[in-house]
């Protein structure tokens, strides 16, 4: 029995953005995709049934979240700020540090984290063998019951739709609008791709990442190890995948430790050159950018903010 197709959900890759790529064995159907979602809001999936996904990954802040750390079951303290999870179809690996390879298996690494699920994937799968609609959803999209397959392929499924790509800067590039963005943001615009603060060397490409691992000067001394926790490797540590700026407005606050509030103190935090780390990125340096340049530079990020991903009714719960 072949997995249902539908277009009932309206997968639309934006213009400017190149065609998502779908595992073989985890093709993109309704329903699969809706599997997907109930699981992404279902706190069955935490050890104590108390969280789920959507605890630290919230639509109203592009799938990210309000808080530096978002705490996890038992209310034990987050170790990292949650990250925005739109566009992850593109993305080559997962975590900070970059050791996942695939958004199936991404999905491992908070369920068993002491901090976030604490759980394990067969005890959910046994949970859900025991609820007739999952069972039906899983026997509609994947043809076998709600296992560990199930579980890993169909979050991905649901997570690798989150596309977000109708800001007002796609709306200027890609769609030719010439007023989409305000004159601020289209100075803005042309000083972050400049010479001069090479912000775009580092958040390059349609998703304003190249996926990189840098260190941005935030701290002489870091707490976390950042990859270096992967590698083991001294010229690796307080080195840090550098994120999306979509949807950047959204989700304050910063940093992976969430230690920057706002997005005018991230922008200060680069004109000012950063704090001195054996690793800091050398494009890392003072600006000296004027009161009216930082100004440009902050409505050129929030040019960035997509309001239809946010208000997308396919992705409430």
């Amino acid at each position: 029995m072949a997995p249902e197709q539908s277009a009932d959900f309206d997968l639309v890759v934006p213009k400017g953005f190149p065609e998502i790529v779908y595992p073989e064995d985890n093709a993109y159907t309704k329903a699969r995709w809706q599997l997907g979602k109930k699981l992404f809001y279902d706190p069955i999936m935490s050890m104590d049934s108390s969280i789920s996904c959507n605890s630290c990954h919230k639509q109203a802040f592009a799938f990210a979240d309000f808080k530096a750390t978002s705490p996890g079951v038992k209310n034990r303290p987050g170790v990292r700020n949650a990250p925005i999870l739109s566009n992850l179809a593109y993305a080559p690996y997962f975590t900070s540090e970059g050791g996942v390879p695939s958004l199936e298996m991404h999905v491992l690494v908070p369920i068993q984290e002491h901090n976030e699920f604490d759980f394990n994937i067969l005890l959910i799968e046994e949970r859900l063998k025991r609820i007739p609609e999952y069972v039906e959803m899983s026997q509609k999209a994947y043809q076998r019951p709600p296992d560990y397959y199930v579980i890993t392929r169909a979050l991905a499924n649901f997570e690798r739709g989150l596309i977000s790509g109708n800001s007002a800067f796609d709306k200027y590039k890609y769609h030719g609008q010439s007023e989409a963005m305000s004159k601020n943001a289209q100075r803005g615009y042309e000083l972050f791709y400049s010479e001069r603060t090479q912000c775009g060397s580092c958040h390059s490409g349609f998703n304003f990442t190249n996926y990189s691992f840098e260190n941005n000067g935030l701290y002489e001394v870091y707490a976390d190890e950042g990859r270096k926790r992967l590698t083991h490797l001294e010229n690796d540590d307080a080195r840090f995948k550098v994120p999306s700026l979509r949807n950047i407005e959204l989700s304050a606050p910063y940093m992976h430790d969430g230690s920057i509030q706002t997005l005018e103190e991230v922008i200060e935090h680069y004109n000012q050159g950063g704090h001195p780390h054996k690793n800091k990125s050398e494009l890392v340096k003072p600006l000296q950018l004027s009161a009216e340049e930082k100004q440009d530079l902050l409505a050129f990020l929030i040019a960035l903010t997509d309001t239809d991903f946010i208000e997308n009714e396919h992705f409430e719960k």
